[in-house]
């Protein structure tokens, strides 16, 4: 297995972040023209990892639809942090802290409108880390 964790920079502020460039450069260090998995893993107890289109405003829907299902002002149990924090630590329960995509040829076998996002609701925590790991297949 080959592995390198990359930071991202998601400032204070709820981000959807494509991490498209960060598994390029990876792979193209790592694997490149090889067949295997991608295995991403957010290390962040209120952070997530999705398959979605970006640009086309996707990613503000999703944010959008977050806050319905898991709106900051809910009176959550878990208190610290700022206002509404415990939404945060939810959030890996529905959007999963981990992905595996097929790799081909060096490149991850996406369909033409996905992209592999950092989901990051968290303004607590303006860097977050995502390990990417290669399964040679």
């Amino acid at each position: 297995m080959r592995t390198q964790m990359v930071s991202v920079d998601t400032g204070r502020r709820q981000v959807v972040h494509d991490l498209r460039r960060e598994v390029s450069a990876f792979l193209t260090e790592q694997a490149p023209a090889e067949d295997g998995l991608l295995h991403l893993w957010v290390p962040h107890a209120t952070a997530g990892l999705a398959v979605i289109e970006t640009g086309a405003g996707s990613d503000a829907d999703l944010l959008a639809a977050l806050e319905r299902l898991l709106p900051r002002d809910a009176g959550w149990e878990h208190r610290h942090g700022s206002p509404g924090h415990g939404r945060d630590h939810v959030l890996p329960a529905l959007l999963a802290p981990f992905l595996v995509v097929p790799v081909l040829d060096g490149r991850v076998a996406l369909g033409p409108w996905q992209s592999l996002c950092l989901v990051d609701t968290n303004v607590d925590n303006p860097v977050r880390q995502v390990r990417l790991s290669f399964l040679p297949g």
